[in-house]
């Protein structure tokens, strides 16, 4: 088995019929699919039964939140691969898994990148080819694009149940940044995603902000203080250039109205 597929779903049965629809019709059939559903008390345990003959393990029951939820699913994943595509978010054809595993030379990462739907307003983010650290300061990866050697959770372990929303990127700048997993990008497009998700709500922004500072803080310790330096030089940079800027203009504006 070269993938394990996992989706975690509540109470979205419309978006669960449209995730398992795009996962079942793949071209590409070397996959185990996974669902984890946390005790909907809507239709959802009816669609699964209604494609129950291609999901090789599925569960309904309460848990404690995102990542207890993946976590279910990560100990039943036998893939050498994993890919989390939650309900509500669908892989863009189905020919997107062929095309990936036909790329040669994968590594233990390999990413993507992801259509955005935004109440019908599409764009597409394309991530760098090179992750650095100062990327995943304020950035991150879409785990519906991003397949992960599950030997790579024996290195860096499974996702903190402690943090409810950023633990997707705590698993990601610990694997890139402090384990030095190998990885690598595929400019293709792998799923299209809803702005509906918990970590894009902006209510949810500070939080966000608070956990990944308390994750830096304790995970790179030695080099939160060289980048808040950074960040002060860069802003006091913006400041002078913004000034610059407006003093040129009052310069010309003034040698334009003498003239006249």
């Amino acid at each position: 088995m070269l993938l394990s597929i996992i989706t975690i779903n509540y109470n979205n049965a419309s978006g669960l019929r449209k995730t398992i629809d795009s996962i079942v019709n793949q071209v590409f059939k070397n996959f185990q699919y996974i669902i984890i559903d946390g005790g909907s008390t809507d239709t959802s345990i009816e669609v699964i039964r209604e494609y129950e003959t291609k999901i090789d393990y599925w569960i309904s029951e309460p848990d404690n939140g995102i990542y207890n939820a993946m976590n279910k699913g990560l100990v039943k994943a036998i893939g050498e691969y994993i890919l989390v595509v939650n309900s509500g978010d669908h892989l863009l054809n189905n020919d997107v898994l062929n095309t990936v595993f036909k790329t040669p030379s994968l590594k233990d990462i390999v990413y993507g990148d992801i259509l955005w739907n935004d109440n019908g307003n599409h764009y597409t983010q394309v991530f760098p080819d090179e992750l650095t650290f100062n990327f995943f300061r304020t950035n991150s990866l879409g785990h519906q694009a991003t397949f992960v050697r599950k030997r790579v959770h024996d290195v860096v372990g499974l996702y903190d149940e402690n943090y409810k929303i950023v633990s997707d990127w705590k698993f990601l700048i610990l694997a890139i940044c402090k384990y030095d997993i190998p990885y690598c990008h595929i400019p293709l497009v792998i799923a299209e995603c809803g702005r509906d998700g918990i970590s894009c709500m902006p209510e949810n922004l500070d939080k966000i902000a608070i956990d990944r500072n308390d994750i830096l803080q304790k995970s790179f310790p030695a080099y939160v203080p060289d980048y808040r330096q950074m960040d002060n030089l860069e802003e006091h940079l913006h400041r002078l250039r913004r000034n610059f800027a407006i003093s040129i203009q009052r310069t010309i504006k003034s040698l334009f109205t003498k003239k006249h």
